[in-house]
This record gives C-alpha cells, sequence and structure tokens, in this order.
C-alpha cells in the first residue's frame, strides 16, 4: 500500500492500514486540514467549496467521506459528482465557492485515488498553502462545527454542460468551420469521466460522427490510463484502419490531450500544446509558456510570430504562476496539458479539442500534414539511480559548474541546453534519483546527449 502527501494534496493506493495508503481515517484527516486552512485563507464571502470527482471504482466512498467532512467542519457542499478537473475548476469560480476538491489519481492505474485542491479561483494550491495543510493536517489542528453550523449539500449536474458552454463561447473556437469540414473523430476515454463529456462537446462542436472506444465512465480502465503510445494500441489500430481524420485521447480527469494521425500513427504529446500555441499566436499575439522539460518547438513556433517564449518550474502551478507575470496568450505542459487563460488557468482536454479542430478545419491539412509543419525533435526520458547517503544537490551543482559555458537554467534542477540539443536533470523528492529529460533534433542524438550528461552524474557520484 501507498498513501504520498504532498503540496498538491494526498494520492495513494485504497486500503491498508491507517497511514499506510488512501484510507478513510486519512482522508478525513486531510480534507478537514484543507477546510482549514481555506477558512483562514479565502477572501470571496462564500462558504460553498466544490466537488467533483473521476469515474474510478472507489470515487463513490471517497467522495462520501470528503463530502461528511466538509459538513462536519461547516461548509456547504455542491456536489457536481462525474466531472472532469476542468470541470470542477470552473464550476468553483462559477458557483462564486471559496474552493474545491477534485477526486482523482489522474493517470495512476485504478487502485489509486486522490484529492487534489483548490483555492477560490478554481487553481492548485501554492507551495506555501500546501506546505500549510500538511502540516495542520500532522498536527491535527482543527475544529468540527457544532450541529447548528453543520453544512449543507446540494448536488448539481449542470456542470458538464456549463463546462461545454464555456468553451463554445471562446472566440477562436470557430463552431461553424469545424461543422463544414465533416470531421470524423474517434475517442478514447479510458472508461472515465470523458466518454460523459467528450461526445457532448463534439456533437455541439458539429462533429457528426465520433467512434467511441472505452467510453463508458465505470472505472474499470481497460488499458493503462496514461495517454502515452505504449498504452494506446487499440484506438492506434483502430485508427489504422482508415475512415476517420484524428483521434483524441484523454486522462481519466481529461485534463491531459493526446491526438492520433488519421494513419494510426502518433501525433506527439509534446506536439498538442504546440499546435494550439500555433492556432492561438496566429490570432492573438503575446507570450508563451511551458514548463522547462517542454519540447523547443514551442519556442520555435513562437519565435516565428516575432512573440517571446518563457519556461517554468515543473508543475502546473509554476506554469500558470509564469503565464499570470508575463501575461502569456497560452502556454502548458509538453504532457498534452493546454491551458488557455482566456477560458481558465487550467489544463484542459476540452479546450484543446476545441482549438485543434479548429485549426485543423482553417488549414485543411490532414492531421499528419498538420503535424509535418512543425519543428522535429525528438525526447528522451532517463534516470539516474542514486543511494540514500548521495548529496543530490551537490552533484548537480557540479554539473552546473562543469557546463557553465552553455546556457544553464537552475530554477528547477539543472538544464544544459546546448546548441541543438538540451538535456533537463532534476531531482526526486520522494527517492534517491535524478531524472534525466533530453530532447534533439533526432532520437538517438537525444539519447547519446542524455548519456554523456548521465556518464558524468554517475562519475560525480562514485
Amino acid at each position: 500500500m501507498t498513501l504520498i502527501k504532498s503540496i498538491s494534496g494526498i494520492r495513494g493506493t485504497i486500503g491498508g492500514k491507517a497511514g499506510e495508503g488512501l484510507n478513510p481515517l486519512d482522508i478525513v484527516k486531510f480534507t478537514s486540514a484543507y477546510a482549514t486552512l481555506i477558512r483562514k485563507t479565502c477572501t470571496v464571502k462564500s462558504n460553498k467549496i466544490v466537488v467533483g470527482r473521476d469515474a474510478r471504482l472507489s470515487g463513490e466512498m471517497v467522495k462520501d467521506i470528503v463530502v461528511g467532512t466538509l459538513m462536519g467542519m461547516g461548509w456547504d457542499v455542491v456536489d457536481i459528482d462525474l466531472a472532469s478537473t476542468p470541470t470542477t475548476e470552473l464550476a468553483v469560480t462559477m458557483e462564486g465557492a471559496s474552493g474545491g476538491i477534485i477526486l482523482t489519481a489522474s493517470h495512476n492505474p485504478k487502485q489509486w485515488n486522490a484529492l487534489k485542491l483548490l483555492n477560490e479561483r478554481g487553481e492548485f494550491l501554492n507551495k506555501e498553502e500546501g506546505n500549510e495543510v500538511l502540516r495542520i493536517a500532522e498536527a491535527e489542528d482543527f475544529d468540527y462545527a457544532e450541529v447548528d453550523r453543520l453544512g449543507t449539500y446540494r448536488k448539481d449536474l449542470s456542470y458538464n454542460q456549463k463546462h461545454i458552454d464555456s468553451v463554445l463561447a471562446l472566440d477562436l473556437v470557430d463552431v461553424e468551420a469545424i461543422r463544414k469540414a465533416h470531421f470524423r473523430v474517434a475517442i478514447d476515454c479510458v472508461n472515465s469521466v470523458g466518454g460523459i463529456i467528450l461526445p457532448e462537446l463534439l456533437e455541439q462542436l458539429g462533429v457528426q460522427h465520433v467512434e467511441k472506444l472505452y467510453c463508458d465512465a465505470t472505472g474499470n480502465f481497460q488499458h493503462n490510463p496514461e495517454p502515452l503510445e505504449r498504452n494506446l494500441g487499440d484506438i492506434m489500430q483502430l485508427m489504422s484502419k482508415g475512415g476517420n481524420d484524428v483521434a483524441f485521447v484523454v486522462d481519466p480527469d481529461v485534463d491531459r490531450l493526446a491526438i492520433i494521425c488519421e494513419d494510426g500513427r502518433m501525433y506527439g504529446e509534446e506536439y498538442t500544446l504546440v499546435t494550439v500555441a500555433d492556432y492561438v499566436l496566429k490570432h492573438t499575439p503575446g507570450a508563451t509558456v511551458s514548463n522547462l522539460s517542454s519540447t523547443r518547438a514551442l519556442r520555435d513556433v513562437t519565435a516565428r510570430y516575432g512573440q517571446p517564449y518563457y519556461a517554468a518550474a515543473v508543475g502546473e502551478v509554476n506554469v500558470t504562476t509564469e503565464m499570470k507575470r508575463v501575461g502569456a496568450v497560452i502556454g502548458g505542459e509538453g504532457n498534452g496539458g493546454v491551458i488557455y487563460p482566456a477560458s481558465h488557468y487550467g489544463r484542459d482536454a476540452l479546450v484543446g479539442i476545441a482549438l485543434f479542430l479548429s485549426h485543423l478545419a482553417h488549414e485543411g491539412k490532414k492531421v499528419s500534414e498538420l503535424r509535418a509543419t512543425y519543428p522535429a525533435y525528438f525526447m528522451a526520458k532517463n534516470r539516474v539511480d542514486l543511494t540514500p547517503e548521495t548529496d543530490v544537490d551537490a552533484i548537480l551543482a557540479r554539473v552546473k559548474e562543469l557546463y557553465k559555458n552553455e546556457k544553464i537554467t537552475d530554477t528547477d534542477g539543472v538544464k544544459i541546453d546546448f546548441p541543438d540539443s538540451w538535456v533537463h536533470l532534476r531531482k526526486s523528492n520522494t527517492e534517491p534519483i535524478i531524472r534525466v529529460y533530453s530532447e534533439a533534433p533526432t532520437q538517438q542524438e537525444a539519447e547519446e546527449v542524455a548519456r554523456r550528461v548521465m556518464k558524468v552524474v554517475e562519475d560525480l557520484a562514485c
């Protein structure tokens, strides 16, 4: 059994003893700590907290405990039930609520669940707030409401449609162009909440033919739910048979978007954001942001429009913070996460789909042809295993010194930018390892530049 407590929430496997897995006692403690923090920090005059969940098997159980605990803390709960992460984020602001909790373990397998915590803006807590939740939970520094001050409960299942309405209302979403294109679309929603909302979105975007794969929101994931090529053989095979223009794949909470070409080849998860950014920049000049481990292609496309690109530390809250700082018009992460401020500051696969189809309709190209218009980069992901006694920070400092003649970024580990490639070293907070991300014009070059830097790390660790 596994239980991981971090500034972004609490996640773990279902079952086991208290403190060893995600079980009712730990759910109550963490929910109580969050409710206490929000009571202290919220600036809106509201007594509401929104709760949404993905379709995983433990969702109903976890939701009942979270809802009861919030009511016991005196909060009025708005239960939007089966809903994506971006839907829940939007519901917080639409309700004028003080916060929200999303019950999802994102791309983790079905035995996992998690509580993801939102502030009054429908955005994830920052580092300081997350640390305070951890402190309150550890100290059990919370008080429950007396009987006359218990919170209320209301179920509201209207937010999926409200989310779709907000996407359709975006200026750059061209429903008429999509309708006239007569797209044939396939989707794989891994039997979670995407299977509820994506068919509705596509129909209202004017897509008349939708081929659905794994769209029953049962929580019985038919494959590893992370939308990576190695897990998507079924939808890729479906596309290779022809008859569809594009396939969209989402993770269980619908904040990541993978795309598959008309011939069954992967579009490339790094290029979801690149493509959407190209469309946005065509119509809206401004800065772009991605994290340090995302492809250079976004920087290159941004430069085509004479606009500035900025890199943020890994993590959605870091990306959104940087986007706000520079006033970015589009941003996100290379894992298929699109953040479009005109909608909201959160990764949103619905927004990504609507903007991608609008772009595709305007370009009049096949999906594979559109992909070929962007700079070609290949990424490798490796790791260096160390011992618990290894001084990882000292190693990273030494690497930084050894490569001082290259462009170095040290806001999140050490990233070394070479003329035609880059390597990013990130220290794990939970294991004695260094994660190694690299990118170059070919897969072989990406692996080779990573090997060179990894050899330096391994020598320093000896």
